[in-house]
């Protein structure tokens, strides 16, 4: 069945994303999002996945987007290219770097700690004090 199909229990799910905005029918493009600490507004590119608490924009409600008084708008970059090699690369190293085991000749003995906190399954550990000769 095509999308937007009139069935007997209403028109069918499209599954392209539509602008938020009442009565647009466009598709969107960006996605809007609130961050009240900041008194920011954030529009970026179209998220992968529908969030409940942000708003999907089609590119003319996008453009003409404004900001209560005192609230500062932030549109991050949508160029629509993919990462180039370079960038693939780079993340790649990375990722191997952070993989790699650190050398245990300076760093501190693995399970040394002492406890000092707890927050649920989590601990915070402090480093045992070593008591050297001087």
């Amino acid at each position: 069945m095509a999308p937007g199909r009139l069935t007997r229990y209403g028109p069918s799910v499209s599954p392209v994303r539509r602008c938020s905005r009442t009565a647009c029918s466009q598709p969107a493009v960006f996605t809007l999002t609130y961050v009240y600490a900041d008194s920011t507004a954030v529009l970026g590119p179209l998220a992968t996945y529908a969030e409940p608490h942000c708003y999907d924009l089609c590119a003319e409600h996008a453009e003409r987007l404004t900001a209560p008084r005192g609230w500062e708008v932030v549109r991050l970059p949508t160029d629509g290219a993919s990462p180039s090699s370079d960038d693939l690369e780079a993340l790649a190293n990375a990722v191997r770097e952070a993989a790699r085991p650190t050398p245990t000749g300076g760093a501190e003995p693995v399970g040394q700690g002492v406890e000092v906190g707890r927050r649920g399954h989590l601990r915070v550990l402090r480093s045992a004090q070593q008591h050297r000769d001087r």
